[in-house]
Order: C-alpha cells, then sequence, then structure tokens
C-alpha cells in the first residue's frame, strides 16, 4: 500500500492535471511554485475525521461533522493561487472548518485570522493547528459576514461558505488592491467562485471564475 507521502504527492499532480484542464475558465494553467509547495507540504489527513483518512488524498471533499466538508483539494489551491499570496501578508480566512485551507495559506503569508461558526469546529480546528506548529494562524468562533475588524485591514480574504451576496463587512476590511475569493449563490442553486479584487479608489472589479458547490456561509444576525 501507498504510504500517505506518496498519496499526497499524487493528489498534487492531480490538482496540477486539472489547472490545466481549467485554465481557459480560470486563467491560470498552472500552481504557483508556492501554493504547490504549501499542497505538498500540508498533511490533509491530520485535518479529517479518522474515518476519512485512508479518503484523506482523493481529489475531493469529505465530510468533517455538523454537517461541513473539508473542500477539494483543487478548489484550495486554486483559491489561494486566486488571491497571489506572499510573505509576510495579513489574510482573513472566513470559514475555518477543519483548518486545512488556513494551513496552506499559513505556508506562504505572514499571518492568518480564521473565524467559524461552528463552536466544535472551530476550537478543534484551532487545537490541531497548534499542535502542527501553525503559529501564525489565530481562529476564533464568530459570525463570518462580520469580519474580524479589530485585524483589517486584509490584503486578502478567503471565504470557504457560500453566500447569496458579498457582505459588505468583508469588503471593508480588503485593503486598495487586495483579494478576495468566495463562492456566492444559493444554498440549492447555482453557485459561482467569484475573485473580487478592489482597486485604489475602493471600487470593485469582479470576475466569475468557476460554478462551484459549498455549504452556506450561516449569518447569526
Amino acid at each position: 500500500m501507498e504510504n500517505l507521502a506518496t498519496r499526497r504527492e499524487r493528489m498534487v499532480a492531480e490538482v496540477e492535471a486539472m489547472y490545466a484542464e481549467t485554465a481557459a475558465e480560470t486563467g491560470l494553467s498552472r500552481m504557483s511554485p508556492a501554493v504547490r509547495a504549501a499542497l505538498g507540504k500540508v498533511e490533509r489527513h491530520r485535518f479529517v475525521p479518522a474515518a476519512e483518512i485512508p479518503l484523506a488524498y482523493g481529489n475531493h471533499p469529505l465530510s468533517i461533522g455538523a454537517g461541513q466538508t473539508i473542500s477539494q483539494p483543487y478548489i484550495v489551491a486554486l483559491s489561494t493561487d486566486l488571491i497571489e499570496p506572499r510573505a509576510g501578508q495579513s489574510v482573513l480566512e472566513v470559514g475555518t472548518g477543519s483548518g486545512y485551507q488556513a494551513a496552506v495559506l499559513a505556508e506562504i503569508v505572514g499571518k492568518v485570522y480564521s473565524i467559524e461558526t461552528v463552536v466544535d469546529l472551530g476550537r478543534r480546528a484551532a487545537e490541531r493547528l497548534a499542535e502542527l506548529g501553525y503559529a501564525n494562524v489565530e481562529v476564533r468562533i464568530g459570525d463570518g459576514y462580520g469580519g474580524w475588524p479589530e485585524k483589517s485591514p486584509f490584503d486578502a480574504i478567503v471565504v470557504t461558505a457560500a453566500a447569496p451576496d458579498v457582505p459588505p463587512a468583508l469588503v471593508e476590511q480588503l485593503k486598495p488592491g487586495g483579494r478576495m475569493v468566495i463562492p456566492q449563490g444559493e444554498r440549492w442553486g447555482a453557485q459561482d467562485l467569484l475573485l473580487i479584487t478592489k482597486r485604489a479608489d475602493g471600487g470593485l472589479e469582479r470576475k466569475s471564475v468557476l460554478p462551484v458547490r459549498f455549504v452556506p456561509l450561516v449569518h447569526q444576525g
């Protein structure tokens, strides 16, 4: 049987193949070296329930309990690449889930602030990230619609659950020149992965990247 490291490398190769297949839609024909390195390093099997470990390196989402999922590795990589992450940046993640996307981001940027509305998931993710040595990730329990104003502005924002509309607070907390990736659409309807770029004048440029299917972004208000 293949060991987990070999499975992880095969997963990375499958994700790279998907980049080539979707290049016409996304504008990205290959993973950036930084994202490829992060995807190859982060141990996805550490972020799934024990029963799912044999499936951890398949290029597909998996259940993590509480009606939530760990996203498909391709979507994690693509979302990361779309924000054009760089060392030293401050990034907000809305929807911690298992902590996997936060770990991938943390391999590249300076600081990740991650918000989770499901208390048990947020606590477990924070503990897991700390155990794995991700001291540059801070997790809090809260309503992602409001962002994290006291830590803003952010160089980039990654939202990992679908909202009917882009939350205004997240737009406000994005730096001029910053990028946000967010799935937009209804739970049982069509959803698009949007790339939003905030211009220097505060205006927004929006690009629909791919059709996707995400769990809904829960609003506590």
